[in-house]
């Protein structure tokens, strides 16, 4: 089943359960999806691969929100709620991302395969990562852990 699928069965569940915080992600990602595909200049399928894309983008702009909201201290606290259930729903379907050990042990055997000795050669080293691991890094942590590696961290 693919992931447009999943979610238009979620959708309908979560309107029988009368599942109010379902609706309100799915019907979200659903939208972000359509956006994507009438988008001016796009012409190709919309695959499991472009709606991860999509969730990707989304769930990123979610954690965003919980560092704004975290700022606000209880005043945020029921928002903040709200935005780690989506953040979580949505990671369902995404990959699995490396945790901060196997990422600092991936970009150490980068940068002594790639021979980058200073830090104006990072992103060199962070498009490399990026092409072989998209979906399972974020380029601001290859980006980070090679600068304190290089730094001598």
């Amino acid at each position: 089943m693919s992931i447009e699928q999943d979610l238009d069965q979620q959708l309908k569940q979560a309107l029988r359960d009368k599942d109010q915080p379902t609706l309100d992600v799915v019907r979200m990602i659903k939208s972000k999806v359509q956006e994507r595909r009438t988008a001016k200049g796009f012409a190709g399928e919309v695959d499991d691969a472009l709606v991860r894309d999509v969730i990707g983008a989304y769930r990123k702009q979610l954690q965003k929100a919980v560092e704004e909201y975290e700022k606000l201290g209880e005043r945020g606290a029921e928002q903040l709620g709200k935005l780690r259930f989506e953040i979580e729903f949505a990671s369902r379907f995404l990959p699995a991302t490396m945790g901060d050990d196997e990422l600092r042990v991936l970009v150490a055997e980068r940068i002594a395969a790639l021979g980058v000795s200073d830090a104006k050669q990072v992103g060199k080293l962070v498009g490399d990562v990026m092409k072989t691991h998209r979906g399972k890094v974020e380029a601001g942590d290859v980006k980070r852990i090679a600068e304190a590696i290089l730094a001598g961290g």
